[in-house]
């Protein structure tokens, strides 16, 4: 599943333009590697957001939406300084 589409099905970003957007302006990491919006995800991947002051790292669990459970587990989320 790409990026952008994970980020929008895990309910992590609103919109999938907001994620595309996100992954534009180079603020998404894939186990350590910049990643644009097309890139696949796979289970156990390390995701790692940079939203406006927040760092968030977060592992994928699923590639299915389940109801009422989590697509992935939140390792950190920390605020950064600028």
């Amino acid at each position: 599943m790409r990026i952008d589409k994970y980020l929008k099905v895990s309910r992590i970003i609103k919109r999938r333009t907001v994620a595309k957007d996100v992954a534009d302006a180079h603020r998404i990491f894939i186990n350590g590697v910049l990643a644009k919006p097309g890139k696949d995800v796979k289970l156990d991947d390390v995701v790692e957001l940079h939203l406006g002051q927040k760092i968030i790292r977060i592992k994928i669990t699923s590639l299915t939406p389940l109801k009422d459970q989590d697509m992935y587990q939140l390792i950190s989320e920390e605020k950064r300084s600028i």
